[in-house]
């Protein structure tokens, strides 16, 4: 999109169900704001769609299931791209930004259990039953909290990974699997449990969608903005923030739990962050929080889905004048203060600070955005302190030995 008045818009999205259903969800979003927008989607497949006869982490590629679209972004074949915020990384290539996440859904991992097993939990699972993942951190709080059980590597997209489970003949006897994506699917029944925090803690990231565009594409990152969901964004970030302070991702195990509560006029942000042995023998866990005056900012974005009609009036007073340059500027002459030139007649000139690969949320006060940011680094570097990266390290060298055996 290469100006305000194009109006096709071509959307990059890999070819499995789920990723279109996402898609379609973020473009059916936009449309309600911009119908003028016409929205083609472009799929392709990913490293990570593509090699499935190894565990992720075998792979060796951080952008397991982002780099063939974020290829497709820098050179201009598509405008945007909509991933699970799980699957990118912290650090973004150059010149790419994640202009929005959208409201995330319930974060949690739920079980899927085999239809004749259905009565069970994996507490009463028989010994030596087998549970699917392909995620390193299941797999380490599986194997720590549940000894008696198997922890088999399972591949493919969702549709693929349950229909390995419903295979009478086969192995699985349960999946961990992320309940956003069942949910979206319209699978809930599919559900055995969600799995408590306290069971199982999440990835960073999970259950939220993050749309990625091009840094300069001012365009794209004003139809976005509307949409980058407050409450959202206050906790990715402050989970990707912890992760990349830890150097952490498909490498190792690190799991995490946000919750945001509003108590009077207080907003309190708490985190936990763990990270684990492969066995799951050894855990470091680790809780922080934070308080905000407010998450939103008073005068919403005039776009905002969840804003009334943008033609009604909004009575300006001094809790709003930060916001009114004519009343700003009226003070600052009145009061001779301040620069009164041009430049300082452009608050709406946008902020191109990025928090790990997120673009400020305008929707947000910005004090608000960086203690989210320092929450989750202080948390990593708490459990640092606890010799986090030396677990870490031990789980990463496991890892590459097992690919030099096989190669």
């Amino acid at each position: 999109m290469d100006g305000e008045t194009k109006l096709s818009i071509h959307v990059g999205s890999r070819k499995s169900e789920l990723a279109l259903v996402q898609t379609n969800f973020v473009i059916d979003s936009l449309k309600k704001n911009y119908p003028e927008k016409e929205f083609k989607i472009v799929t392709m497949t990913t490293l990570g769609d593509r090699v499935l006869d190894q565990p992720l982490p075998k792979i060796g590629e951080k952008s397991l299931f982002t780099k063939d679209l974020e290829d497709a972004l820098m050179s201009k074949n598509v405008d945007f791209v909509v991933h699970s915020l799980k699957d990118l990384p912290t650090t973004l290539p150059d010149g790419l930004v994640i202009g929005a996440v959208f409201e995330r859904e319930d974060p949690r991992d739920a079980l899927v259990l085999k239809e004749k097993f259905k009565e069970y939990s994996l507490s009463t699972l028989p010994s030596g039953s087998v549970i699917g993942t392909s995620s390193l951190r299941r797999t380490a709080q599986l194997n720590g909290n549940y000894p008696q059980l198997k922890v088999v590597d399972v591949r493919g997209n969702l549709n693929t990974r349950l229909r390995k489970l419903d295979d009478e003949d086969g192995k699985y006897s349960a999946l961990i699997l992320a309940s956003a994506g069942l949910s979206r699917m319209g699978w809930g029944n599919r559900m055995s449990k969600v799995l408590p925090c306290s069971e199982m803690l999440y990835a960073v990231g999970q259950g939220a969608l993050a749309v990625e565009c091009r840094a300069d594409n001012d365009a794209v990152l004003a139809m976005l903005a509307p949409f980058n969901h407050p409450e959202t964004y206050c906790r990715v970030l402050a989970e990707r923030s912890f992760l990349k302070t830890l150097g952490g991702g498909c490498s190792a195990p690190v799991g995490i739990s946000t919750k945001l509560k509003q108590n009077d006029n207080v907003y309190k942000l708490t985190l936990t962050g763990a990270v684990w042995s492969l066995d799951g023998s050894t855990k470091l866990e680790e809780t922080l929080d934070q308080t905000f005056g407010q998450i939103r900012k008073t005068v919403k974005h005039k776009l905002s889905p969840t804003e009334e009609a943008s033609s009604k009036k909004i009575k300006t007073d001094k809790t709003v004048e930060a916001d009114n340059e004519i009343a700003v500027l009226n003070r600052r002459i009145t009061e001779k203060t301040g620069d009164l030139g041009c430049e300082d007649l452009a608050p709406n000139v946008a902020d191109r600070r990025c928090f790990c690969g997120l673009t400020v949320n305008v929707n947000m006060p910005i004090d608000v955005v960086i203690k989210c940011d320092n929450l989750g680094r202080d948390l990593a570097n708490s459990l640092i302190d606890k010799g986090a990266l030396e677990v870490m390290k031990i789980s990463q060298d496991i890892i590459r030995s097992s690919i030099g055996k096989k190669s």
